[in-house]
């Protein structure tokens, strides 16, 4: 367990650096143009991976709040927060992403495109999910409707991937790709795992450090 920590406070801060500045290398130096959408389709390789650490972090906090639900576990409870308000950073920068991807390929900065919806209700289905657990305090009960929430949201996900069969949106797919747009994309996509658990770490760290400073207070009210 120390072994773990030291490398989320030591090791993981510089690995996520590197990696970071090694994926724009290869996204502005590295990768070729796309033949159809030229340098605007680069910003692929930034909203892909920021939409598969979407999926796992709202995975996570379906998987952690069944975990708070059946046990109780206070851990559990923390873990579905923190990976909430990551996945919530994730999730806005898809949104914003797609936007600016979608001005030079479709002349418009939003279109109300199947998939595109069915993201923005999955934001603010864990926005409201946060505004619960603000809301929430010590409250377990509003606690456990927030996890039940959390848990019914991730149903979203799958939509995503199957809206455009079904409503035949515009949103484009991802086919066949050179090797240097794989390798970038493999490189991006290392960069944002590890962004996304050092944030997770931070955030369940700070939410673990709140607890015991609620305790203590709590104590040395007792004892006054």
């Amino acid at each position: 367990m120390k072994q773990g920590a030291v490398f989320m406070d030591r090791v993981l801060p510089w690995l996520t650096c590197g990696l970071m500045l090694i994926a724009l290398a290869f996204v502005f130096l590295y990768v070729p143009n796309e033949r159809i959408q030229g340098p605007a389709q680069r910003i692929f390789y930034f909203h892909l991976p920021a939409a598969w650490n979407t999926f796992l972090g709202f995975f996570i906090v379906a998987g952690a709040s069944a975990a708070f639900l059946w046990q109780g576990d206070r851990f559990s409870d923390l873990l579905a927060q923190a990976a909430a308000e990551v996945g919530m950073v994730f999730c806005t920068m898809v949104i914003i992403t797609g936007s600016i991807w979608a001005r030079p390929i479709w002349g418009v900065w939003w279109t109300w495109d199947p998939r595109l919806t069915m993201v923005v209700i999955l934001w603010m289905i864990y926005a409201a999910y946060i505004l619960l657990r603000v809301l929430a305090g010590d409250n377990e009960l509003i606690a456990r409707y927030a996890a039940v929430l959390g848990i019914v949201g991730v149903l979203d996900i799958p939509l995503l991937y199957i809206a455009v069969k079904l409503w035949r949106g515009i949103h484009p797919k991802v086919e066949r790709m050179a090797p240097e747009m794989i390798w970038t994309l493999l490189v991006c996509s290392a960069a944002f795992l590890c962004l996304f658990a050092w944030l997770i770490w931070l955030r369940l760290r700070s939410l673990i450090l709140r607890d015991e400073v609620a305790a203590l207070r709590r104590q040395v009210v007792a004892v006054s």
